[in-house]
């Protein structure tokens, strides 16, 4: 059965409106990414609180989105194409605010480094690996809205790159804490960071499968192509 046209344009309406408050919190998580990785290089405290700060409206922007999806469901009664694509927009705003906790811990971690001793290179390192997971969601978010599958993809395989430069940056720790106990300590928290901006990835990588399920109709049935784990399962992922 067809959709009456009024109802279908108020759905539709409403429906804008919701996709705009995701764009508005992608864009307020994707300068957070930045704002993290910044404030750890450079251990500007200032701008580590600043992202601290942001992540309290990712999560009243997270709230408002699922309140929204939820009075479209109740009231629009939503053909099946239009379910998938507001249950969608409810898993993209939950991976948003995912990637906002890990830039808080990030930002956290750096106000403890900025105490210690630097470990050369570290800070760098870590900025391109963020500015790579950046990139991961800009695009991801970008698939979303031009249901661009090409594009959702392309994001999916990016998510080995990410593990790459992850188990790259952990064997660099290792062999720091090696050479200098000293160096375990601002290691470790190093370590942690790394591991939140390739969870950070992970969940990139999630917001594009949920468009390639939007467009198509089905998950990726291949498994993700990832970077071969160096990690110790006792030493955790990196969240707080």
């Amino acid at each position: 059965m067809n959709k009456d046209p009024h109802i279908a344009s108020v759905f539709d309406r409403d429906l804008e409106a919701i996709q705009a408050m995701i764009m508005k919190m992608g864009g307020l998580v994707e300068a957070q990414i930045l704002d993290a990785a910044q404030a750890l290089e450079t251990r500007d405290e200032e701008l580590a609180e600043k992202v601290r700060n942001t992540d309290a409206l990712v999560d009243e922007m997270e709230e408002l989105v699922n309140a929204e999806a939820a009075r479209l469901l109740a009231l629009r009664s939503p053909t099946a194409s239009d379910l998938r694509t507001v249950l969608t927009v409810m898993k993209i705003a939950a991976s948003l605010e995912r990637v906002g906790d890990y830039c808080k811990n990030m930002a956290k971690r750096s106000h403890v480094l900025a105490q210690m001793p630097a470990i050369n290179g570290a800070g760098g390192a870590l900025r391109r690996m963020a500015k790579a997971v950046e990139v991961m969601l800009k695009d991801s978010l970008d698939s979303y809205i031009q249901r661009d599958l090409e594009l959702a993809h392309d994001v999916r395989s990016r998510d080995r790159d990410v593990d790459q430069m992850y188990n790259a940056l952990f064997r660099e720790f290792l062999t720091y804490m090696m050479e200098d106990p000293r160096n375990i300590t601002p290691c470790m928290h190093l370590h942690f960071i790394a591991k939140n901006i390739e969870r950070m990835g992970d969940h990139a990588t999630t917001i594009a499968e949920q468009v390639i399920y939007l467009i198509t109709g089905t998950v990726p049935d291949e498994p993700r192509i990832k970077g071969e784990s160096v990690m110790p399962a006792d030493l955790g992922d990196g969240e707080d």
